[in-house]
């Protein structure tokens, strides 16, 4: 269980450097920037953390993953990333989430068994912390659709105040697991996301008051 802690523990250690080395460029830029290196380490830090939610048996956790991991890899892509990774590690990037759920999904009855009828996990709680999951994970569905149309790669407010709410959720999870990488984790961000809604706000605000 050691390793599988320290593997957790380290995915989180990507997450927050993201959302730290974030913070600190937009406050230097006195608004919301999206820079390129918190996408590199969101793609560590999700790879990662999909290995430890299944050896945690934790659907919540595979499932917020899976959401996420290739927007990603659109964000890397539209930022130029992408296709300057060794072509090796983008296969085995792209394809490993998929090899799994193909894995899981080879015998579903396993799969029920292992990921809804865990003794440590009721049902209840798996639906608490898997909402969680999905909320915060819909804030890059959100940026993705928000990017897509602008023709680049940006974090709006919105990204941030669903990030807020499904952090909470998930810390709350985390506290009813007694699992300290969930925990921890996620509530190393929760300063950074208020001051990101802070300068969003404030930026609107100057941007209002010029085109009066």
């Amino acid at each position: 269980m050691t390793i599988v802690y320290i593997i957790g523990f380290l995915a989180q250690i990507f997450f927050s450097a993201r959302i730290l080395v974030q913070w600190i460029l937009s406050e230097k830029a006195k608004e919301i920037v999206s820079p390129s290196i918190f996408w590199v380490l969101s793609i560590a830090g999700s790879y990662l953390l999909f290995i430890y939610g299944w050896c945690r048996d934790d659907f919540s956790i595979i499932l917020g993953q899976i959401i996420s991991y290739y927007i990603y890899i659109w964000n890397l892509n539209a930022k130029g990333i992408w296709r300057n990774i060794n072509i090796l590690l983008r296969i085995i990037l792209f394809i490993t989430p998929v090899v799994a759920c193909a894995f899981l999904l080879e015998s579903p009855e396993q799969f029920i068994s292992q990921f809804f009828k865990n003794e440590d996990i009721p049902i209840w709680l798996l639906v608490f912390g898997s909402a969680g999951q999905v909320i915060f994970t819909l804030r890059f569905i959100y940026q993705l659709i928000y990017s897509y149309h602008k023709h680049e790669s940006k974090l709006p407010i919105g990204f941030w105040i669903i990030s807020l709410i499904g952090s909470s959720i998930i810390v709350s999870y985390g506290i009813f697991r007694l699992d300290p990488v969930l925990i921890l984790g996620q509530s190393v961000g929760f300063i950074a996301y208020i001051r990101n809604i802070i300068l969003g706000v404030r930026k609107n605000k100057s941007a209002n008051l010029e085109h009066k």
